[in-house]
């Protein structure tokens, strides 16, 4: 094992990897713990992982976060990323997307590129918050099979995710039996609009990051109690920028309450429900009364930086809340509530109102963004 504060630009590969492998198969042994079994055949070791997923159909996505376009090493009002927030918030950006098609997480596969400055530390670090973030946020059969180290000028971390749609409710994406994947394509007029998890938290901890006078969130990542429930507000807002809890055990089930749509809301409200909105051919009605609860706990912040809470809940991205439709036949799930409806699209009017009004969005965009930070 390296000595502490060696860089990765100071030893070798297979030095910086050891202990991170064995803090990924001390995972993987808690998600068999937990599953009396693991779909993970073969992990890290091979040019492959090996996976068993014959148990239905698989689902896969692939994100990235880069240095200074998804975060900052050091932030305005004096915190430093740490390891644990990268390795944390990758993994359940991706984990979100993979709730968001109705699927069970069941993989991981990891892309790091790092500075040779960067210390071996924060590369376990990362490791520890690949895994934290998983057992945290309930993905109880999601293992890490392995991945890829390279070297760059800047920080990046990029992973493959996998998803099982359990073979009893599994169908065609058009099938006609089970419970299908759910798209962001199936909405229909009529639909109640929903929302699982949060939206605006992430948003409102970003502006405070970015304040040079604001205050420093207090992240313990010793305690595992604390991984997601920082000791005060203001840090509970910024913890959920750094380390997003997406409600991935959700996803699954609104499916099997018969969700006609689905998306994670990474981009902001307006913008991933018009997206929806657009693939569905619906019109989308919004009520700020049903978005009330959301905004109230974002006022004090919002008084400390003068600004709008209600523009947080709305064009605010990166909490990874679930945005589905649902039939109005069917019975809301417990931890989801209702925030508008469906109707039907006609002529040339905005394909999502708040409160029957178009609202500008101010969500985000990888390549129209200019001033995130």
């Amino acid at each position: 094992m390296a000595p502490a504060g060696v860089t990765v630009g100071e030893t070798s590969e297979e030095e910086v990897l050891r202990p991170v492998l064995a803090i990924f198969e001390e995972h993987r042994r808690w998600v068999t713990r937990q599953n009396n079994g693991t779909e993970l055949m073969l992990g890290p070791g091979d040019d492959c992982a090996v996976y068993d997923l014959s148990a239905g159909r698989t689902v896969v996505t692939i994100d990235s976060q880069t240095q200074d376009q998804d975060y900052l090493l050091e932030w305005p009002n004096g915190y430093r990323t740490t390891g644990f927030d990268m390795g944390w918030k990758s993994a359940a950006q991706n984990v979100a997307d993979v709730a968001a098609m109705g699927a069970i997480p069941t993989g991981l596969v990891i892309s790091l590129v790092l500075p040779p400055d960067t210390s071996v530390d924060m590369v376990q670090d990362m490791a520890r918050g690949y895994c934290a973030a998983l057992q945290s946020l309930g993905a109880t059969s999601c293992t890490v099979g392995g991945g890829d180290v390279g070297s760059g000028t800047e920080i990046g971390l990029t992973v493959a995710a996998f998803g099982l749609i359990p073979a009893k409710t599994s169908t065609a994406v058009s099938g006609d039996c089970g419970t299908p994947v759910v798209r962001r394509s199936g909405a229909q007029p009529g639909d109640v609009v929903v929302l699982a998890g949060t939206v605006g938290r992430a948003a409102a901890g970003l502006d405070l990051l970015r304040a040079s006078q604001g205050p420093v969130p207090n992240l313990d990542t010793a305690a595992p109690e604390s991984w997601a429930h920082p000791r005060s507000d203001l840090s509970a807002l910024m913890a959920s920028q750094l380390r997003p809890q997406p409600p991935i055990v959700q996803g699954p089930i609104l499916a099997e309450y018969g969700a006609t749509a689905m998306i994670d809301v990474s981009d902001g409200l307006l913008r991933d429900a018009e997206r929806l909105a657009t693939a569905s051919n619906v019109r989308i009605e919004l009520d700020s009364d049903l978005l009330e609860p959301l905004v109230e706990p974002l006022r004090p912040a919002a008084s400390e930086l003068g600004l709008d809470p209600l523009e947080w809940v709305l064009s605010g991205g990166e909490d990874h809340g679930l945005l589905a439709c649902i039939p109005s036949s069917k019975p809301l799930p417990e931890g989801v509530r209702a925030i508008g409806s469906c109707g039907q699209l006609t002529g040339r009017e905005a394909c999502v109102l708040v409160d029957g009004k178009a609202r500008i969005h101010r969500g985000w965009d990888h390549f129209a963004a200019k001033d995130r930070f």
